[in-house]
């Protein structure tokens, strides 16, 4: 395998200069957060396990994210890296929790459950890095009829077909559908891209503000209209029309662009039969607020210092202290943690 076949995780190091340090780390989470910090921890001669609810590691990016923006084999070939080679050790299917049982996107998949304050007794320390696995609800009536996936749900059950986890047809079937998706951030543009690739018939992408303001940004939303997409800002949903159960057309209200709220009399139905609700991901985090002194959040994101610290022996980083974010950022937030650990293993 060439270096530049997969992901390198352990970027930092080669493995014949690693020297071990005795320390053991437990992390929890095998997205971008958690494998990054595992590179990390392992290039400077830690133990280390990491522990994921899903069959395999890889979090967002393997299970969600498009595969024609974050390759499968790549991915693969960064944890096989990581076992392999800096004998990192994957506890896969089994969940984490603390306090209190969420049922989040993912859940479906766990064997085995774990208690967090086992595994800060068990380790020296451990990471916390659970990223976003559950969407809020639109809260608008017809939220249940057939035919109404979250962004994540879809994306999710997508990308567990082509990884061989579950068969074709329990992925939401979009060929030659009329598709609403609701939102404007990047879970919405890849969902509207999956959906093109599907072969849907048309697509409409409502969204509450502008072009302009979209949190996805302008740039992807035009990569969305050059496909045919039709993107309608100022709009927001009132409810769900069925028939028979299923999705038959979306009603939707133009809203007034200071105030986001929906102006009266501008209601408008559009014929579908698909809704994708792409409103808000939120950050999973394993553990209820106040359990061993960890602090939540009212949004769902895990209380840090600087050093991400969040109690004592657990430190925590990604998208379950920053909320939803790019690869990018949740891969260097993890390594900024794994930095502390290293401090915290080598120095108290």
């Amino acid at each position: 395998m060439r270096i530049y076949d997969h992901l390198r995780f352990s970027f930092m190091c080669s493995p014949q200069r690693v020297r071990g340090t005795g320390h053991r780390v437990a992390i929890v989470g095998a997205g971008p957060a958690g494998l990054f910090a595992a590179g990390y921890l392992a290039c400077m001669g830690h133990e280390v396990h990491v522990y994921d609810k899903l069959p395999e590691p890889g979090g967002l990016m393997l299970f969600v994210i498009p595969e024609f923006k974050v390759s499968i084999p790549r991915v693969k070939g960064g944890t096989s890296e990581l076992a392999d080679v800096f004998n990192v050790k994957f506890y896969t299917r089994t969940k984490v929790f603390g306090g209190a049982r969420s049922k989040e996107e993912g859940d479906a998949y766990v064997t085995k459950e774990v208690e967090l304050k086992d595994l800060i007794k068990d380790y020296d320390a451990v990471l916390i890095a659970t990223g976003t696995w559950s969407v809020g609800k639109l809260n608008v009536p017809g939220e249940d009829l057939r035919g109404v996936y979250s962004a994540l749900e879809y994306l999710f059950r997508a990308k567990a077909a082509r990884l061989g986890h579950i068969p074709r047809d329990e992925v939401p079937q979009l060929r030659g559908r009329r598709v609403a998706i609701v939102g404007g951030d990047i879970m919405a543009v890849d969902a509207a891209l999956e959906a093109f690739y599907d072969g849907a018939g048309t697509i409409y992408v409502f969204y509450e503000g502008t072009i302009k303001d979209v949190p996805a940004g302008e740039y992807c939303i035009r990569s969305l209209t050059d496909r045919g997409v039709k993107f309608v800002e100022l709009t927001k949903p009132k409810s769900i029309v069925g028939d028979r159960g299923e999705v038959a057309g979306i009603e939707l209200a133009k809203v007034d662009p200071r105030t986001r709220e929906p102006i009266p009399g501008s209601e408008f139905l559009v014929d579908v039969n698909i809704v994708i609700n792409a409103t808000e991901v939120k950050p999973t985090p394993p553990v209820a607020n106040g359990y061993l002194g960890i602090k939540v959040s009212g949004d769902g994101r895990i209380v840090v210092n600087e050093r991400h610290v969040a109690a004592e022996k657990v430190f925590a980083a990604g998208d379950v202290v920053l909320g939803p974010t790019r690869v990018g950022d949740a891969a260097l937030d993890g390594l900024y943690a794994a930095e502390s650990i290293h401090e915290y293993l080598l120095y108290g």
